[in-house]
């Protein structure tokens, strides 16, 4: 019936039009999703047995010795915690302050918003570089502390555009012009008017920075290699891979069928370096369906002026 309307609505060059964009779809879908599952398959699967491949959609021979190797490092519960802490505060900071920014950016009445505007596009092009951000952060105090996660980028000049965009093209100046006749002032109009009719936007910068500031490792390098107590989930995870490799064995046949036949628990870089990602990825999937409508949403809306 559906095939039937579709022919009558579009004619036979709609309905294949439509029926190989179907087709393309599903595999795009198909390719992307392939690698993930079969991920989660190797990190569920025991690491001797896929040493032997095969592994496609499901676990051979199920084992949760991965993630028990994993966790078995006490530093990761206050790696987890560390980073949960940067991604809230992180997150939740910069989200004001490029609020605030944007916000003032988008009024007409300030003379100077052009030129504030250029400089701050001008940073998203050329950056002082590794050596002198590093001689920066230790000339502000930040090294070695948690702060040198959350100073450095607090403002996102690419989030301040996007914003300003947004409060520019969304929202009626009408109503900015009403509250200040009613007496409310530049704070009030911001957090009672402007942050309530920006929720799209507002959730997809918070989105973007909840999944910078959760993937980040580099910084902690960088900054607090020396101090292991405010060491993040990624920076460990990846010290965890490392020592794998390290110190993983080379496997002929025969021992590996002599491992297996004594079910000896073990784990290897290949399934270790499964088990890491699926940890890393989880917290933002669970996070994202929540977001998905206003993410949508802010991403479209505020893009094209009509």
């Amino acid at each position: 019936m559906k095939l039937r309307k579709m022919f009558l609505r579009d004619g036979v060059g709609g309905l294949v039009f439509d029926i190989v964009i179907y087709f393309v779809m599903l595999f795009v879908l198909v390719i992307t999703l392939y690698p993930f599952v079969n991920m989660i398959a190797v990190s569920f699967n025991d690491a001797l047995d896929s040493l032997l491949g095969g592994i496609r959609l499901w676990p051979r021979r199920f084992s949760l010795y991965n993630y028990e190797f994993i966790f078995q490092n006490n530093s990761i519960m206050q790696a987890t915690i560390i980073s949960v802490l940067r991604t809230l505060i992180g997150a939740s900071l910069n989200l004001v302050a490029c609020m605030m920014l944007a916000y003032t950016l988008s009024r007409k009445e300030f003379v100077c918003r052009y030129l504030f505007l250029k400089i701050l596009v001008f940073t998203m092009y050329i950056s002082g570089g590794l050596i002198p951000t590093f001689l920066l952060m230790r000339l502000l105090g930040l090294i070695g502390t948690f702060w040198v996660y959350i100073i450095p980028g607090i403002v996102s000049a690419w989030n301040v555009v996007i914003i300003r965009s947004y409060i520019e093209n969304s929202i009626p100046n009408s109503l900015i012009e009403s509250a200040r006749i009613d007496g409310a002032t530049e704070f009030r109009t911001l957090f009672r008017i402007v942050i309530p009719l920006s929720m799209p936007v507002i959730a997809t910068v918070l989105l973007w920075n909840a999944v910078w500031q959760w993937n980040s490792w580099i910084d902690v390098m960088l900054y607090n290699n020396a101090k292991p107590q405010l060491s993040t989930l990624q920076f460990e995870l990846q010290k965890v891979l490392m020592q794998t490799i390290q110190t993983a064995q080379v496997y002929n046949a025969s021992q590996l069928g002599a491992e297996m036949a004594a079910r000896r628990q073990t784990t290897t870089a290949q399934a270790t370096r499964a088990a890491m990602t699926i940890v890393a990825t989880v917290p933002i999937l669970l996070v994202y369906p929540f977001l998905q409508k206003y993410f949508i949403h802010g991403l479209t809306i505020g893009g094209v002026k009509e």
